[in-house]
């Protein structure tokens, strides 16, 4: 049995891979310690005839299906320790290669930067707390914004009685995929009121959620928060206009750790504009970074991180590790748990 690393840098391999999860893949998969790239197997295509099994990461090289059957004749399974397989997945899927991917680890720390946000800047007092959709809905953002930018604090408190708070507070969820699920999990410890809009969702899976079906204008219309986890695809780009920001509830947030492009920025913008009771948090842009002279740097009521949403620092390290576990379950001949399908493909991201 042989197992390689195939990835065009090798240097994400050495940041996903933790040495213990290497150490541990070498022994139990036969895997080359060397990080091989597509060069390397179009320069001596039969010197990887033997190999079962690849592990990779982000910068996975997109090969074709002649090539896949030239240079990698006996390749069983692909382990991709990152999120999105859709840039390379489907010529090893008509091939007859596996593919697996830890979309399910990296979809964590999307749900918990949704859901988290750090205090150590500000309140010494306090680790973590839940935040993100909490916080908008107690006004952090707008509040925190006046008072940075030096407002008077009686102001601030009055701006912060616009705010509902979290006690039965209507959260709008847009995907209800591993990311959104997971959100809509979490936010079942507290007593809000989620609508979801996912075409694809299943009734009865709502019904164990305990979450409202919907359309997207009802959801916009009825969240104080509405948080966008949609998978990016034709269907979805630029599914998120002015109409649908322009009717959101008074001092109402929108959270995208989505994809940038499934916002008409444009259209934010103007909603911005007009309605500076509105607040958006946006991990996400079209393109990232946003251009230099873009609206959103000028908005006060627009907060823009750097996507950090997804796996970050020693993050990374547990999107290997459910690739280790998962090639061992594929190798005991136990039900896999990760494993990415053609049909998948359609509606993930």
């Amino acid at each position: 049995m042989r197992s390689i690393f195939l990835c065009d840098d090798p240097a994400v391999i050495a940041r996903v891979y933790a040495p213990q999860t290497v150490a541990t893949l070498r022994q139990t998969a036969g895997l080359d310690a060397a990080v091989y790239t597509a060069k390397q197997l179009r320069e001596s295509p039969s010197a990887f005839a033997d190999v079962d099994f690849v592990f990779s990461s982000w910068c996975m090289p997109c090969l074709t299906e002649a090539e896949i059957r030239a240079f990698l004749p006996s390749l069983k399974a692909v382990f991709y320790a990152a999120g999105s397989v859709q840039a390379f997945a489907r010529p090893f899927l008509r091939s007859g290669v596996r593919v697996f991917s830890a979309w399910a680890a990296n979809a964590v720390p999307v749900a918990e930067y949704t859901l988290m946000y750090t205090y150590d800047r500000l309140f010494s007092a306090y680790d973590h707390t839940v935040a993100q959709i909490l916080l908008a809905n107690k006004g952090f953002y707008a509040t925190a914004a006046h008072l940075s930018a030096g407002g008077d604090y009686k102001e601030a408190l009055t701006l912060r009685e616009h705010f509902p708070g979290n006690y039965g507070a209507c959260i709008g969820i847009i995907g209800a995929g591993m990311i959104g699920k997971m959100v809509i999990e979490r936010l079942a410890a507290y007593r809000l009121s989620v609508m979801v809009f996912d075409p694809f969702l299943p009734d009865e899976t709502a019904k164990t959620l305990g979450v409202k079906k919907c359309d997207l204008p009802t959801l916009f219309k009825s969240a104080q928060v509405v948080t966008n986890h949609l998978a990016n695809n034709a269907e979805t780009r630029g599914m998120l206009t002015y109409p649908l920001f322009a009717s959101m509830p008074p001092y109402a947030t929108f959270l995208n750790t989505g994809r940038g492009a499934q916002v008409v920025e444009d259209d934010l913008v103007c909603a911005l504009r007009e309605r500076p009771d509105l607040t958006a948090v946006l991990d996400v842009t079209d393109p990232e970074p946003p251009r230099a002279d873009h609206p959103f740097f000028a908005l006060q009521n627009c907060f823009l991180t750097p996507h950090i949403a997804g796996s970050s620092g020693d993050e990374v390290h547990r999107m290997a590790a459910y690739m280790a576990e998962e090639y061992e379950r594929f190798k005991s001949g136990e039900q896999t748990r990760y494993e990415v399908t053609a049909d998948m493909l359609k509606t993930m991201a």
